[in-house]
């Protein structure tokens, strides 16, 4: 085991780093003139910001240390998540992106209310809040705390985490959308350098793929995994996973948001491909190493210590900086998203909404402090995840659950005109009911069942729960409702568009060749 130290280059980067974002993020914040420039960048985004900024808040410091961990204990069917997202953000830039995009919202929970009513607008606003604050933010800051609490021993955890919170929250709080998402760009450049470096060295050391495959059972080193597998069964991979991305990436105001702030639908499309596109090599450069160091470090107890090992252990001086720069950069990203969400939802959904009159300025002042309370309250909740580590588990598989029904109301209600707003609402009471009862039954050990057939089998039942309701309710959907929902005429038409342009500017071409490389991906690694 390396010692995990840092020498005098190293720290000057990663103060450095820290510098340049929270000028950034100060200097951005002088620039805004009303809430959409806080809140969406002005809408004005263009795609390589937008894509970049997608992947940037998708990968942690958790999501770092998690694959190689998971790829070193269990195998590289983690993965599985990652591919998906490429198939999810294709459909996603199709269906989902032209709607959203025309019905200038500000927030997931709002457009639910343009398409449906109030009540699901409120139940899904405060869900998303709870996950973002309690879960996300609180999880990250405690993954980045203990990691730097292995180079800094002498520092205690809530100060490490204070000290953290206080760094992503300051440019958020100023800068806005606008500042996360210019931030993001520089998190993903050291991101990847970081990740490039680490599995280029642990490759070198351990010479050859035939050393991997001579330690790693077969099926540790396969994505598609037996039925009845714990981790990933193939069937939670068919009826699963792509629930759970679903849920991720086109409904989650955190990822959302950066979408609403494309300067129209190319640059969206763009983004969405871009982000698709970056989310294939994390096979190859955070996967994949966790394999490689069951060559290298065959005797480590906890899995999650085997990314900081491999960095402390194979990267020189200055360049180790430079890549725990690129860990502190990905838990930044996955912070200053969360908290910039939570705050546009507090001061979107229920602050315009029960003062329709305060000015522009105002719901930038309120969305300042509202993400100064949630970094507050995040920090304070992240040292003592340790002690309630079997409560966090649970809130996590609440939200797991939970995710099925809001998936169903925003599929059928986008690409059905017949979902009406009860059905979209009592679907979603349904969901939420059955989902307790499972939790219940699981942990009461009355039943049990892998958490990825229960989000199949809640999907289904909210589905066809909005389509009895709807069916049997009088209150049908209005015109202008319908004006919140995919049109098939106005796809025609961007058909006829996109035949007109060179192959490499047609986003159904380039959505095609993107599924063609994912497909390639996955039979490789089948």
């Amino acid at each position: 085991m390396p010692e995990f130290n840092l020498g005098t280059w190293d720290l000057g980067l990663i103060f450095i780093y820290f510098a340049i974002v929270l000028y950034i993020g100060i200097r951005v914040g002088g620039d805004h003139k009303n809430a959409e420039d806080y809140f969406l960048a002005g809408r004005s985004m263009i795609w390589p910001f937008v894509g970049i900024s997608l992947f940037a808040s998708n990968i942690s410091s958790t999501t770092l240390i998690g694959l190689s961990g998971d790829a070193y204990a269990t195998g590289i069917s983690v993965f599985n998540y990652e591919w998906m997202a490429s198939v999810i953000l294709v459909f996603f830039a199709i269906f989902l992106l032209p709607v959203y995009l025309r019905s200038k919202v500000y927030t997931m929970p709002e457009f639910l209310e343009c398409r449906f009513d109030s009540r699901s607008r409120y139940y899904f606003a405060i869900i998303t809040l709870v996950g973002n604050i309690l879960i996300d933010t609180a999880a990250a800051l405690y993954a980045g705390g203990i990691l730097l609490q292995m180079i800094f021993p002498a520092m205690a955890l809530w100060q490490i985490i204070l000290v953290l919170s206080v760094c992503a929250g300051i440019y958020t709080i100023i800068g806005g959308l606008k500042a996360v998402i210019y931030t993001d760009a520089i998190q993903t450049v050291l991101i990847m350098i970081g990740a490039v470096t680490v599995s280029w060295l642990a490759f070198e050391q351990v010479g050859s793929w035939d050393a991997v495959k001579a330690v790693t059972p077969p099926d540790m080193l396969s994505l598609v995994r037996p039925a009845d597998d714990a981790a990933m069964p193939w069937t939670g991979l068919l009826f699963g996973v792509p629930i759970l991305g679903f849920y991720f990436w086109c409904t989650n105001q955190f990822m959302v948001q950066r979408v609403l702030s494309a300067k129209n639908n190319r640059h969206g499309r763009y983004g969405l491909l871009l982000a698709a596109l970056l989310k294939l090599p994390i096979i190859f450069i955070m996967v994949l190493p966790g394999s490689m160091a069951r060559v290298l470090y065959p005797e480590l107890d906890n899995p999650d210590l085997v990314y900081p090992t491999m960095i402390f252990d194979l990267l020189p001086a200055g360049l180790l900086g430079l890549v725990v720069a690129g860990i502190l950069a990905a838990l930044m990203s996955s912070i200053d998203s969360t908290l910039n969400s939570a705050s546009t939802l507090v001061t979107m959904d229920f602050v315009r909404k029960a003062r329709p009159d305060i000015s522009s300025h105002g719901l930038m002042t309120v969305g300042r402090i509202t993400a100064f309370i949630f970094m507050l309250l995040a920090a304070a909740w992240a040292p003592f995840i340790s002690e309630f580590g079997s409560l966090f588990k649970y809130m996590q598989s609440v939200l797991a659950y939970i995710a099925p029904p809001v998936v169903a109301v925003f599929l059928l209600g986008v690409l059905w005109r017949g979902a009406t707003a009860n059905g979209a609402f009592y679907s979603l009471m349904i969901g939420l009911v059955l989902a307790i009862g499972m939790l219940v039954g699981q942990g009461s050990g009355a039943f049990s069942m892998h958490f990825l057939h229960a989000a199949g089998l809640l999907f289904v039942v909210c589905l066809v729960a909005v389509v009895a309701i709807s069916l049997a309710d009088s209150n049908k959907a209005s015109a202008t409702q319908h004006g919140y929902m995919w049109n098939k005429q106005d796809f025609a038409a961007e058909l006829k568009g996109e035949r007109a342009l060179p192959w490499w500017q047609n986003y159904l071409v380039l959505s095609s060749l993107l599924l063609m490389v994912t497909a390639v991906l996955v039979i490789s690694f089948w």
